[in-house]
């Protein structure tokens, strides 16, 4: 799936990381799309991702997805114990 070419994809995406923004616990938001697509989201607690999870209008999203664009995804919440990065 390319997101630029599925109709309505772009904007419920924007829309969902402008939502996770102003939830409590909220971290930060990574994406890639190329081939697949990869979106991570960042989190202060397990409370804040179930908080996320349970927002009814990501809920929504999460159905459209399933019924109009997705045929397969998945989810890990995974700790990140560390992070560096390098920048030239």
């Amino acid at each position: 799936m390319h997101s630029e070419t599925v109709k309505g994809y772009a904007e419920m995406a924007q829309q969902m990381e402008d939502l996770a923004e102003q939830q409590p616990g909220y971290l930060g938001f990574e994406s890639a799309r190329e081939g697949i697509g990869i979106s991570v989201s960042y989190w202060e607690s397990l409370a804040a991702i179930r908080d996320w999870k349970a927002n009814t209008d990501h809920l929504f999203a999460q159905q459209k997805g399933i019924q109009e664009w997705y045929s397969w995804y998945k989810v890990r919440i995974c700790l990140v114990e560390r992070e560096y990065d390098f920048n030239k």
